[in-house]
């Protein structure tokens, strides 16, 4: 379909360019995506299963690994089958309510993950400062209400987003510079005065990946003071082992993350091809990663993975 230089005030179909300035390169881009996708899709099924198998497995860090599983899995299946249909079939069209609905679950669910990062910050934070009060503090039904407490935060907050874009005058053009729908990318096109719904976004960014980021700093402090109170070196860096797998999956997470918001909103300098596929590492990396960070750096993870692999070989 041709795109429009001036589209109805609420537009039928947004056209999504994917990458601007690789657009010959789709196909092999997307043999990368597609493998991570899968990578993803697998990893993260045989994680949940193996925790859920596992009554060893049935603690904090892991169940709270499990819900960061569960939106992984959702986050990636909200982009990926839309990208890569774009991607090998060209399909760039994608009707107004789609694109708002997309826009809500990218959101939703990555505030969604923050928070599970900070529960399981949290659980660290506890294990190590406060070891002789984890099981009392950290109960199933603590589990619960903050699992249950982060998924209202990220739907909540982020729920009036499809409704601050819904009635603008989309009066520049029907093209989105993005493979997937996102709040900045379509602010963009749109004439009316957007002041007010740009702070809101930007406060609950701050409100959710934001103060969770700080909060976490804050929980890796404390519990950096309380390893180095330790006796020995030994104990120290035992310790410290048990939170690499975190730091990592946090760093990946946050990293491109952080970029894209900053470059939405400041970077104007930096190339669009740059800012897109940061984006969408940010969505496709962190998944495929988690499950096998936690597959290295956990035994009893790595024993279920290889009993779940000689089940099915039998």
């Amino acid at each position: 379909m041709v795109a429009l230089n001036r589209t109805d005030p609420q537009p039928t179909i947004f056209l999504l360019l994917g990458i601007p300035g690789l657009e010959t390169a789709h196909v092999w881009i997307s043999i990368p995506f597609c493998l991570v996708y899968l990578l993803a899709l697998m990893g993260n099924a045989a994680l949940l299963l193996i925790v859920k198998s596992d009554p060893k497995l049935h603690e904090p860090m892991y169940l709270f690994l499990c819900m960061l599983s569960g939106t992984d899995l959702m986050l990636t299946s909200s982009t990926l089958p839309k990208l890569l249909s774009l991607f090998w079939f060209n399909d760039r069209e994608i009707c107004f309510e789609a694109c708002l609905t997309q826009m809500y679950f990218i959101h939703s669910l990555s505030a969604m993950e923050s928070g599970f990062m900070l529960a399981m910050a949290f659980d660290r934070y506890v294990a190590i400062c406060h070891p002789l009060r984890h099981s009392t503090m950290l109960t199933p039904a603590v589990i619960v209400g903050l699992g249950l407490a982060i998924v209202l935060r990220g739907a909540v907050l982020l729920s009036p987003h499809p409704f601050l874009l819904r009635w603008l005058s989309y009066c520049k053009t029907n093209l989105i510079s993005h493979t997937y729908c996102e709040f900045m990318a379509l602010i963009k096109l749109v004439c009316d005065k957007t002041k007010i719904r740009q702070a809101y976004s930007l406060i609950v960014a701050f409100l959710t990946a934001g103060l969770d980021f700080i909060l976490i700093i804050c929980s890796y402090v404390l519990i950096l003071l309380t390893v180095f109170q330790l006796p020995s070196k030994a104990a120290r860096l035992r310790t410290l082992s048990t939170c690499v797998s975190h730091i990592w999956v946090i760093l990946m997470f946050y990293t491109p993350a952080f970029f894209s918001f900053l470059t939405h909103r400041f970077g104007h300098h930096i190339a669009p091809h740059i800012h897109i596929f940061v984006a969408n590492v940010y969505l496709l990396i962190p998944p495929m990663m988690n499950p096998i960070i936690y597959g290295v750096k956990t035994k009893r993870i790595r024993e279920g993975f290889f009993k779940i692999l000689t089940i099915k070989s039998v």
